[in-house]
């Protein structure tokens, strides 16, 4: 089976069109500026030439209806018709509290996205437009909805809820959700099962780059996470703030007369590691601007660094002890000196790293040390297979 894997943006679409016989990438690519003028990048796998141009897409209907037309064209294409094409899974940002797990599109499916306008206003309704754009342009194709959220839902009552009067969790849904959720379960899944499948292993996943989360899970099923009702909670990330004191805002607002969209945009564009450096939000540039003797460039790396160690001393405690420590996303694949900085002065948890096996990037690797209690493990994540993955078990039954 061939599935074709969407995220939907307000103004933008990606894809990947994969063959789960052998779990084969065969296309992705990018539509850009819907509403707008309109651009496409497609990019073939299998030796054809790459196309990009402007293309005029008025809707997210007419930007499907372009990457169909290039998945099955002779100069550009990986398939001979639509047809090959069994099914469609969609990364949905939320779906509150009724999704635990993956579903397929039908009209509960669809109001239950809608419902959730209001916690995910920014993608939701974008998730939903790519939905409509599949079912428009691809009648009778099977269509599943894969949220971002669906991980968090098997945490406990004491994991999830904030200490706020309980009417705001009875009448507004107000929880902690968590996010990267598609990353995390396919992480920690991946995880375990480089532990041979050991029942109760205990996994504490680095989801590292602009924005970035640690979860902690046993046998793949979420046990917390540091994203909250948005993703703006946690450590800090490459513009968002993280974990902060809410009378902060209080003051900030009060003082220098911000509303609270100013104030929300300045914690969530604004903070960060750019925030805290003044260089860049781009790790890299970071590093670049450290090497150099920049002062707050240093700051930001430490300070990114910190926070997250103590996520995964506070984990542990959670978890009971831990077996896997897992680093993936951007930062977390490819940087070997944040790696080694957030291990160090863990090793009282039995988390040692070899720094000959530390230089990886964009791989996997065991990076554990010789004597490391704990298997530390560089896992790149793939949130598209996942979806795909989702989606066959579904649409087959499995």
């Amino acid at each position: 089976m061939k599935i074709l894997v969407i995220n939907a943006g307000s103004s933008s679409l990606k894809y990947q069109l994969i063959d789960m016989e052998g779990e084969q990438l065969l296309a992705k690519g990018l539509c850009e500026r819907i509403g707008l003028d309109g651009h496409l990048t497609h990019k073939p796998q299998n030796g054809k030439a790459v196309f990009e141009a402007d293309i005029p897409f008025p809707t997210h209907k007419e930007a499907i209806e372009a990457v169909l037309e290039k998945l099955t064209s002779a100069q550009y294409g990986v398939v001979e018709t639509m047809a090959e094409i069994g099914a469609v899974g969609h990364r949905v940002l939320h779906g509150g509290s009724e999704f635990t797990q993956s579903c397929l599109v039908d009209d509960a499916c669809e109001a239950a996205i809608k419902k959730c306008f209001p916690l995910g206003p920014l993608h939701n309704p974008a998730n939903l437009m790519g939905i409509k754009a599949c079912q428009a342009v691809m009648p009778g194709t099977p269509q599943v909805a894969v949220f971002d959220t669906s991980f968090g839902m098997s945490m406990a009552p004491k994991a999830y809820m904030y200490a706020l009067p309980y009417e705001y969790y009875e009448k507004d849904s107000l929880r902690r959700y968590g996010f990267h959720g598609t990353s995390h379960r396919f992480v920690s899944a991946r995880a375990v099962e480089l532990m041979g499948g050991k029942p109760g292993t205990r996994v504490i996943n680095c989801h590292l780059g602009n924005g970035s989360s640690l979860s902690a899970s046993i046998d793949g099923k979420c046990v917390d996470t540091s994203m909250g009702l948005t993703p703006l909670a946690g450590v800090p990330m490459g513009t968002r703030s993280g974990d902060c004191d809410p009378a902060l805002l209080q003051f900030i607002m009060n003082k220098y007369g911000y509303s609270i969209d100013e104030m929300l945009n300045i914690l969530n564009k604004k903070s960060g590691v750019l925030g805290l450096s003044g260089v860049s939000s781009d790790f890299r540039d970071l590093d670049s601007a450290a090497a150099q003797g920049n002062a707050r460039a240093r700051l930001a790396l430490d300070k990114f660094a910190y926070e997250v160690r103590k996520y995964i001393g506070a984990y542990t405690a959670a978890l009971g002890g831990l077996d896997v420590l897992c680093f993936t996303a951007g930062v977390g694949e490819n940087s070997s000196s944040m790696r080694a900085s957030i291990a160090e002065g863990l090793e009282y948890l039995g988390i040692q790293i070899d720094p000959e096996k530390n230089q990886v990037r964009g791989k996997e690797m065991d990076i554990s040390a010789a004597g490391s209690r704990v298997r530390v493990f560089v896992i790149p994540t793939n949130e598209e297979l996942m979806i795909a993955r989702d989606t066959r078990d579904l649409v087959c039954g499995a």
